[in-house]
């Protein structure tokens, strides 16, 4: 290689030099066709370097466009063969796109792959027009037909819990807010209490008749009165099976939801329904202050002195007897409280941590008030 870097200038290919003739030997013969050979092997290296950082290039080339479409058409994603297994619901939420949707059914177990479903919802032209909602589908099933389920839009039945003590109004809230019926439905509805089949004793007024519970709805099918006639038809059936006379129904229910609204522990309220008798015994007002909060429309624990002078029935601190109609759903223990009250004599009773729920009852007025002390001291305590 030094010939290329030592020889004089004159002598290099290329230059003037090289057009002067001059005698060969064979020496210079070797010499130039070891040079010939050196530059055809530098040609063959350079020509194997450049073809493989071409054809390194179109590897990757090739490589990302088989990614692409494995990814635009999976033609071999894996799939379930179906027709599926065991039971699961899911979850379409609003504005999902089909691969939303994948991913929610490969989590759950509906689909085998992701690829496989957005292959089968591109190829369904009623994809579209899928909805969002809960719907019951099936473990294991073949991508084609989780589609097709989809899109038949039949949501899965929706449960809806209403909690014991719950007034009318929250009742609604929460009937509107999970079964997707309109509150203005329920509350038409209720202005109608015979089209879902109230009783006469309730005298229009459904507080109390509807039963707490959690109940199947199904919004397609059903409509608000047809949710609020399972209710009322569940308390009426909880009132027969303990033998309550119709014209004894709604004193029954008021009673229950005051022992509802004041006994935090279970054990208390059948002491609760007894000491009720006994001021309604004694025609004593009853002074209970959840009625008074129910007929003022906000919680007990915010009542004031000065709403204890409230100019309205559900004011027990003035009015002799029970309020108007219930103050809440009353629960199964409540009614059987009322319908089995503990033995005693007691009239008062106050709650004294209202944290625990102790509540502590007493038959004189003067032992009330050291009770109500020691609820003082406990309030005191909590700033």
């Amino acid at each position: 290689m030094t010939d290329l870097f030592t020889a004089p200038p004159e002598a290099q290919e290329g230059s003037a030099a090289t057009l002067r003739p001059r005698t060969r030997t064979p020496r210079d013969h070797r010499s130039r066709r070891t040079r010939r050979r050196r530059r055809q092997g530098r040609s063959f290296v350079v020509l194997l370097v450049t073809f493989g950082l071409v054809a390194g290039a179109g590897y990757l080339v090739w490589e990302q466009r088989d990614m692409l479409l494995s990814f635009e058409n999976p033609i071999e994603a894996k799939d379930f063969p179906g027709p599926g297994t065991d039971d699961v619901t899911v979850e379409i939420t609003e504005g999902a796109t089909g691969f939303d949707m994948a991913e929610v059914l490969y989590d759950a177990g509906v689909v085998a792959s992701k690829d496989a479903f957005v292959k089968a919802f591109g190829e369904n032209p009623d994809a579209a027009g899928i909805r969002p909602g809960t719907r019951d589908m099936l473990t294991e099933m073949k991508a084609s037909d989780a589609v097709s389920l989809l899109a038949k839009n039949e949501m899965a039945h929706l449960e809806v819990t209403i909690p014991e003590g719950f007034t009318v109004a929250q009742t609604v809230e929460r009937l509107a807010s999970v079964s997707g019926i309109p509150a203005a439905d329920f509350r038409d509805a209720l202005d109608r209490p015979r089209s879902f089949g109230l009783p006469k004793q309730a005298d229009g007024n459904a507080e109390g008749w509807l039963y707490p519970h959690t109940y199947p709805v199904d919004p397609e099918e059903e409509t608000a009165a047809d949710v609020l006639r399972r209710m009322v038809r569940n308390t009426v059936a909880r009132l027969d099976e303990r033998g309550v006379p119709p014209r004894e129904r709604q004193d029954v229910l008021i009673k229950a939801s005051l022992v509802e609204r004041e006994g935090m522990i279970a054990e208390d309220r059948p002491k609760i329904a007894r000491a009720i008798e006994n001021r309604l015994e004694d025609d004593m007002k009853l002074q209970i202050d959840a009625s008074l909060a129910y007929g003022l429309d906000k919680p007990g624990i915010e009542l004031t002195n000065a709403d204890k002078e409230a100019d309205t029935p559900f004011n027990l601190e003035r009015h002799v007897g029970l309020p108007p109609t219930p103050i809440a759903n009353p629960s199964e223990a409540s009614i059987d409280a009322v319908l089995n009250p503990a033995e005693g004599a007691w009239k008062f009773w106050v709650t004294v941590n209202l944290n625990t729920g102790e509540t502590k009852f007493s038959e004189t007025y003067a032992q009330h008030q050291e009770y109500v002390a020691e609820l003082r001291e406990w309030q005191a305590k909590q700033g």
